[in-house]
């Protein structure tokens, strides 16, 4: 059964690259070319409550006053509850996280934003505005697909259309480059060049430039995904729309 399954995804593989290129309308390629993940935020609001659900089923509730990462990725935080009582929780014991975000950092993306012309073209500006609360889930995961596997809160940044892919935040993902001319706004770049993707038990660090060689992991097993959306027609930049039409796809097939 798996060396059928195997065959059938190198079948599909196959035919992505044997299409010929689509052309897709103005329209069309606005609407892929439109960032659809949320942003990715590392600094939390102390003065706000948080909430960490905890494996055992138990719910804490209070004032985050420290976050412990490695490579960005939290692995403990401490917490102060409602009673005053403050304790240090690890990744290993929680289940998800809810965590309050903080103004300066909303500030500072703003600015960012306003700097990029072409965040303004496909980017909401409410993502980094009006996000209110950032929402963490626990994962074992190899960071930057080296280090040893280990438990971690990872901030999923695409909720709404997760049911079959799960990207979650990289905080220390670099941007493409863009074209700034005496100090005005920057055209181009700002595209993110890392995420982690979660597909079935396998959860992987992506690069832009190992996207080329895990789209059949990603996308292959979805026919109708693939003849649509072939790797030859595609680019990175239109990643979070990939993710969220194979979801639809998946979801209605």
């Amino acid at each position: 059964m798996r060396k059928i399954t195997l065959l059938a995804l190198t079948f599909i593989s196959v035919l992505s690259f044997a299409q010929e290129k689509i052309k897709y309308s103005r329209e069309q390629l606005k609407n892929m070319d439109n960032y659809l993940f949320e942003e990715v935020f590392t600094m939390v609001s102390p003065s706000r409550i948080s909430k960490i659900i905890l494996k055992d089923g138990r719910t804490i509730e209070g004032k985050a006053r420290d976050l412990d990462r490695k490579k960005a990725q939290i692995y403990s935080i401490d917490i102060k509850d409602k009673s005053g009582n403050k304790q240090t929780l690890e990744a290993s014991q929680i289940a998800e996280m809810y965590l309050p975000t903080a103004e300066f950092e909303k500030a500072v993306k703003i600015t960012n934003y306003f700097s990029k012309v072409g965040y303004m073209e496909n980017k909401k500006i409410k993502k980094s505005v009006e996000k209110d609360v950032v929402y963490f889930r626990n994962q074992k995961v190899s960071l930057k697909n080296k280090a040893d596997e280990k438990e971690y809160l990872m901030q999923l940044i695409n909720p709404e259309f997760s049911s079959k892919i799960e990207v979650y935040g990289d905080p220390l993902a670099g941007e493409t480059g863009g074209v700034s001319i005496n100090g005005s706004p920057q055209i181009g770049g700002g595209v993110t060049k890392s995420f982690y993707v979660k597909k079935g038990d396998n959860i992987i660090w992506l690069k832009k430039s190992e996207f080329e060689e895990q789209y059949n992991f990603l996308f292959g097993d979805n026919a109708e995904f693939v003849k649509k959306y072939p790797l030859n027609s595609i680019k990175w930049e239109q990643f979070s729309f990939l993710v969220s039409e194979y979801t639809r796809l998946a979801e209605e097939g």
